[in-house]
């Protein structure tokens, strides 16, 4: 597997965001990302039950994901995200998070993922499209500033 970079601030991926998820993420160099992570009690909405707009953060992020395999530099960014929930997802308990390519071609993709329960239940699966991000965006980003770095 290969590790994907992490930003400073992002909230999902970000090592330095103090509010953060702090996920890390691998890829299979084809078709896939994936990344097992914990989430806190501090994301519940229920209790011991993670807050849905952080079920579908953590998606979101996941799935997005699938245009940096082989180029950590191609950032895509949502059009459309669609997340259905299937079960409650516990805080505290080890979750995996998969992203899948579909398709992508030129500047729009389409991806679909899902967090798995440790038994493998999933519990809830998301479809994306994406777009490349325009590229007076990307001229004026600098990566350093971002952090964006795979950490050792």
């Amino acid at each position: 597997m290969i590790k994907q970079p992490n930003s400073d601030y992002c909230f999902v991926c970000g090592r330095n965001n103090p509010r953060g998820l702090y996920v890390t993420f691998y890829d299979n160099g084809r078709n896939e990302v994936t990344a097992t992570h914990t989430i806190p009690e501090a994301y519940q909405g229920y209790p011991g039950v993670v807050h849905g707009g952080i079920v579908a953060a953590l998606l979101d992020e996941v799935v997005a994901r699938v245009a940096m395999i082989g180029d950590p530099h191609h950032f895509m960014m949502s059009v459309k995200l669609e997340v259905k929930y299937r079960h409650p997802i516990p805080t505290e308990t080890e979750l995996t998070a998969v992203g899948r390519i579909v398709r992508l071609r030129g500047r729009l993709g389409k991806a679909v993922g899902e967090i798995r329960l440790p038994d493998g239940t999933v519990a809830a699966e998301a479809t994306m499209t994406l777009a490349d991000v325009p590229a007076e965006i990307l001229a004026s980003a600098n990566l350093e500033a971002l952090g964006w770095q795979v950490d050792e």
